[in-house]
């Protein structure tokens, strides 16, 4: 048995703050089930940040994480658990240095990523996730509310209730929070999908199930065999870019879709593929061709004139009796009729 020691709060507020995702049927029958993102600062126990999400995903974690650094500012550390928007499972994964987007994100941010081994070592925010689908739950049914916008416009209210009933005084009275000092463009080149992309000898790349075709330039003429960088946003668009600048380029195949039973299926794909699916819906499904349609085959046409019908026609027929009767003969051992010998 693994006994789990109990740790002392940290001392200073914004030192540790724990996150975690919980999904809960939160308006009960009123509607869908979805996730609620759980921020909570170690030291005081304070509920930092709430936001309703479909589903726990890095673009989820980038929202909640922007109107957290909005709010507050950066904290020194969050600690989490090892879900896969936090932690790459395996060392040689092709995430290339072990980092995950978030993590990525966050050290870019100069904010410290720690992974708890067991549910036991971030309590707090589990303690919190069950009085939340306690408290929260009926104050939400009090007010009505049945989806989550109008649930996220309700829980600031909520959380300063909550914070100024049960949040305590930490020991230290410093503020660890630190002010960002960007630009809201740069933060969302921050908090976006950041990948790298071969480009080949035909100036094209893939991309989610796509084949990306850079416009031909001055400078994506050098760009063959080297790796260009993408920027996917939480709303859909793409920007390819090279050393900071921005390539032109268009969509090459347009005729893979996202079905719906993928969406069903997989937990985890967020609003960028509900997004993707909505627009392609919009447009009409292509046409799927043939193995004959695609190597350009023509069936050929019939010979000119009138086909013979061995059902009906009187030549076929009469020799047809003529075999029958020849057979006949041979069996029972009797001489061809005379007209069989062309006689």
């Amino acid at each position: 048995r693994t006994f789990h020691q109990p740790r002392l709060r940290r001392e200073a507020y914004g030192e540790l703050v724990q996150i975690d995702g919980s999904e809960h049927r939160w308006f009960e029958d009123r509607g869908d089930p979805c996730s609620l993102l759980v921020f909570i600062d170690d030291a005081t126990g304070k509920l930092m940040q709430l936001r309703f999400v479909r589903s726990e995903s890095a673009f989820s974690y980038f929202e909640a994480l922007e109107l957290y650094l909005k709010n507050h500012g950066a904290p020194v550390a969050f600690y989490s658990d090892k879900h896969s928007v936090f932690r790459v499972a395996k060392k040689d994964a092709k995430g290339g240095q072990g980092m995950t987007q978030f993590g990525r994100a966050l050290s870019e941010l100069n904010i410290e990523i720690l992974c708890a081994n067991s549910s036991q070592a971030k309590g707090r925010v589990e303690r919190m996730n069950r009085t939340l689908q306690d408290r929260l739950i009926k104050d939400l049914r009090l007010e009505g509310i049945c989806g989550m916008d109008d649930g996220n416009a309700f829980l600031p209210r909520f959380m300063e209730g909550y914070n100024r009933q049960f949040a305590i005084t930490p020991a230290r009275p410093d503020d660890l929070h630190r002010s960002l000092n960007l630009a809201p463009d740069r933060l969302k080149e921050i908090l976006c999908k950041r990948e790298q992309r071969y480009v080949g000898a035909q100036l094209t790349f893939s991309f989610e199930r796509q084949r990306i075709m850079l416009e031909e330039t001055e400078v994506t003429r050098g760009l063959v065999g080297r790796y260009v960088e993408t920027y996917a946003y939480a709303d859909g668009r793409l920007d390819v870019r090279w050393k900071g600048h921005s390539l032109p380029y268009r969509v090459f195949d347009k005729d893979q879709r996202v079905t719906h039973a993928a969406i069903t299926e997989n937990k985890r794909l967020g609003d960028v593929l509900a997004y993707i699916k909505a627009r392609q819906d919009e447009r009409p499904a292509p046409k799927v061709k043939t193995n004959s349609e695609k190597i350009g085959y023509r069936p050929r046409g019939r010979k000119p004139g009138k086909r013979t019908d061995f059902m009906t026609d009187p030549a076929v027929v009469a020799r047809r009796r003529q075999a029958l009767s020849r057979q006949s003969a041979v069996e029972q051992g009797q001489p061809y009729p005379a007209q069989f010998n062309g006689e």
